[in-house]
């Protein structure tokens, strides 16, 4: 029995002028039309009535002081727990009915069992001025903001997300057996999460819900003690993001028939003649033109004064090298000679204060009424790998492969093409978004996603203006292939960097997060494990499971390899089945592990690596493989070669057999991985060290990336099976 609580909450819609907290009777009513479970409770005005209520209800209980103006009871005292008798609720009634202030309107005593269980959580909804309505779960209690155990999901959200909230928590030990009580009723706890998110999508005027806490009783059954609601104003109207441009002006970004840059120079430290160089550089094979006041030859091409002195149709992709206050009247005689995009490297627009925001806007304006693709202002560069075009102003140009960049800031598409570089898988395409004016990262994801020449996309974010937008964008592309994002502004500190950067607002981190796993985007923490987990996408087939094996030359290697698969938390370091022991005794000297991992205890003959990996693979229980120690046998044919006796005393030939076999453990991980559709990553401190070791050189040569470390290898591997794993609950694997 609730007195008055749908009244209360009515009465106040009908006059909601600014945001108001209900009180804890009126927000559980509220709660419970949604399937929140309660506590049995009753409102009453005087101590008697509250001693009545106790026994009705049984004691132990507990009673609250209640009222429209009341949100913090606890923080005011205004709580009494482990009332045992009549007596003692009677005395408390009376003390709280004497706290009360006139400031919280009509109050009342609230009568509740007392719930008892060792286990609390707390759950809700947050509606974000960024990415609008989540769900929150997260441990509760006072152990709330000292644990900070949170997650988060977009409202409103299906069962299977309300279970992969459940299971990102990092406490899951509370949520088993624990202490003689019963594992927590996952599936309750699910319809609580599923009703949060159905009262926020159904309710635009709820601001908050605030559970906490959610008692988990002996049983398993959770329920709420305590709830707040807090209504509101229902959100504005959402900005919507630009229409992203057709994949035919894509087409003129990324592979033009021509390129023209404008302000080409013949002086060395200009953007006007480091683009063209870098255009001619890359072997670019579509037609190359500049403009040049003095209608000088750069690097062998004869510039003209003006774009109408242009071939008319030659022409898809401008490269802007000239001043903000020339580029309006130079786009519109582009758009006379049929160019489709431009890529401004030109500054002085959103990054320098209302009036170049000012110019951005008219810029954006014009550029849509001549129907070109405006990348960037303020941007480094485009890269397309397929048609050799490195339309930049820095360094490098990358390798070519199969994966898609595109980033907030030009600085971290070098470093993403740095490390294409060093480790030998390549770049499809990558963008520099600048200020992204018109044209954002998520349009670039977006063509990226039905792109033939890109099997996974990677970004850097970090300026976010409309969360929930962007969110769904990218939600779509990573329905059509893998995503990794890094985020910058991770951090308060990173935050205000962010801002001051790009002028854009940081949105709540966690939120984000819920964002990104609701939707099955990779989220790496750094630049370096972003792009090896996009290297990973781009280079292993999804592994079918979580069971891993790990073969290793060396007990350390594998140990603290072991460790890194147990801390992730849903990977598996699988017992070894009986038959693949068995398997295994014939190939290697009784020291063996005889576990996993599989360390070979320095037994390896010529054949062993191959064979043993093969046993390991064509396992039908085995899921992905993680190989550490190619390159030993080559790094002592360095030091042979080095040593001052070679290539004498037989050491000519030992140091080749040596270099052979560890190319022969690297086409043999590569053949397997191929044969079988397991991932095999192969893991070494030289492919960082020695680089030119014939090991990682050769993994380097099948296209793959060797990983610098093993626990490296397991972060890569736990991204790729969690993404396996989101494809196989939503249908898709």
């Amino acid at each position: 029995m609730r007195i008055g609580c749908r009244c209360e909450v009515s009465d106040y819609l009908c006059g909601m002028a600014s945001p108001r907290t209900l009180s804890e009777s009126a927000s559980k009513s509220l709660l419970a039309e949604f399937g929140v479970p309660m506590a049995e409770e009753r409102l009453v005005s005087t101590p008697v009535d509250a001693g009545r209520a106790a026994l009705d209800l049984g004691l132990p209980v507990v009673a609250k002081l209640c009222g429209d103006s009341i949100a913090h009871k606890t923080e005011r005292g205004l709580v009494r727990l482990r009332l045992s008798d009549v007596a003692a609720v009677e005395s408390a009634a009376t003390e709280l009915l004497a706290l009360a202030r006139p400031e919280d309107g009509e109050v009342s005593v609230l009568i509740a069992p007392m719930v008892s269980g060792n286990r609390e959580l707390i759950a809700g909804v947050v509606r974000d001025q960024q990415f609008g309505a989540s769900v929150m779960l997260g441990v509760g209690g006072i152990l709330a903001e000292a644990v900070a155990d949170v997650v988060f999901r977009p409202a409103p959200l299906d069962r299977v997300t309300a279970h992969e909230m459940i299971g990102d928590l990092a406490t899951q030990r509370l949520l088993g057996d624990f202490r003689g009580e019963s594992a927590v009723d996952r599936e309750a706890l699910v319809d609580i999460l599923v009703g949060l998110g159905r009262a926020a999508a159904e309710r635009p005027d709820v601001r908050s819900i605030d559970v906490n806490p959610l008692i988990v009783r002996a049983d398993g059954r959770p329920v709420a003690v305590d709830a707040l609601v807090e209504l509101g104003d229902p959100d504005g109207a959402r900005h919507e993001l630009r229409p992203r441009p057709s994949d035919a002006q894509f087409r003129a970004l990324f592979e033009p028939r021509g390129v023209v840059v404008t302000g080409a120079s013949t002086h060395p430290g200009k953007f006007g003649f480091v683009s063209l160089h870098n255009i001619l550089a890359a072997g670019y094979q579509g037609s190359v033109h500049g403009t040049n006041r003095q209608g000088e030859i750069v690097l062998g091409v004869q510039t003209v004064a003006d774009i109408d002195d242009l071939p008319e149709g030659a022409i898809d992709l401008v490269f802007v090298c000239t001043p903000a206050s020339a580029n309006p009247d130079l786009l519109r005689a582009c758009a006379r000679k049929g160019v489709k995009a431009a890529f401004l490297t030109s500054a002085g627009y959103g990054e320098a204060g209302e009036e170049g925001r000012q110019a951005e806007r008219e810029l954006v304006a014009l550029a849509d009424e001549l129907g070109i693709l405006l990348a960037g202002p303020n941007g480094q560069g485009v890269v397309s790998t397929p048609v050799n075009l490195c339309a930049q102003i820095v360094a490098p140009y990358p390798p070519a492969g199969r994966i898609g960049v595109a980033s907030q800031s030009g600085n971290f598409v070098s470093t993403f093409m740095n490390y294409a570089r060093s480790s030998g898988v390549g770049i499809s395409r990558a963008v520099s978004a600048g200020n992204a004016a018109a044209v954002s990262v998520a349009d670039y994801l977006d063509f990226y996603a039905d792109d033939p020449a890109t099997s996974v996309g990677l970004a850097y974010v970090e300026g976010i203006t409309d969360g929930r937008s962007l969110m769904e964008r990218l939600a779509s592309v990573a329905a059509r292939k893998p995503l990794v994002l890094v985020k910058g502004g991770a951090t308060e500190g990173g935050a205000k960097a962010a801002a001051s950067h790009t002028g854009a607002l940081a949105a709540n981190d966690k939120v984000f997060d819920g964002f990104c796993r609701a939707a099955g985007i990779t989220r790496a923490v750094n630049v370096e494990e972003a792009f090896e987990a996009a290297a990973t996408f781009a280079t292993q087939p999804l592994p079918q499971g979580p069971n891993v094996v790990v073969l290793t030359t060396a007990g350390g290697w594998g140990v603290v390899t072991s460790d890194a698969i147990t801390r992730d938390g849903r990977l598996n370091l699988m017992s070894l089945p009986d038959d693949l022991r068995a398997a295994i005794d014939e190939k290697l000297p009784p020291r063996w592990s005889r576990s996993n991992p599989v360390d070979c205890a320095g037994g390896e003959t010529r054949d062993t690596i191959p064979e043993v990996l093969a046993l390991i693979a064509e396992h039908p229980d085995v899921h992905a493989v993680i190989y550490l120690g190619i390159g030993i046998q080559a790094n002592q044919a360095r030091l042979m070669r080095e040593g001052g006796f070679y290539p004498d005393h037989g050491i000519e030939r030992i140091v080749a057999y040596h270099e052979r076999q560890d190319q022969r453990f690297a086409e043999a991980a590569d053949e397997l991985s191929r044969r079988t559709g397991k991932p095999i990553l192969v893991a070494t401190e030289l492919a960082v060290a020695d680089p030119d070791n014939p090991g990682p050189a050769t993994v380097r040569a099948s296209g793959r990336l060797c990983y610098p470390s093993g626990h490296r290898a397991v972060t890569a591997l736990g991204h790729l099976y969690r993404a396996s794993e989101f494809a196989r609950r939503r249908g898709r694997g």
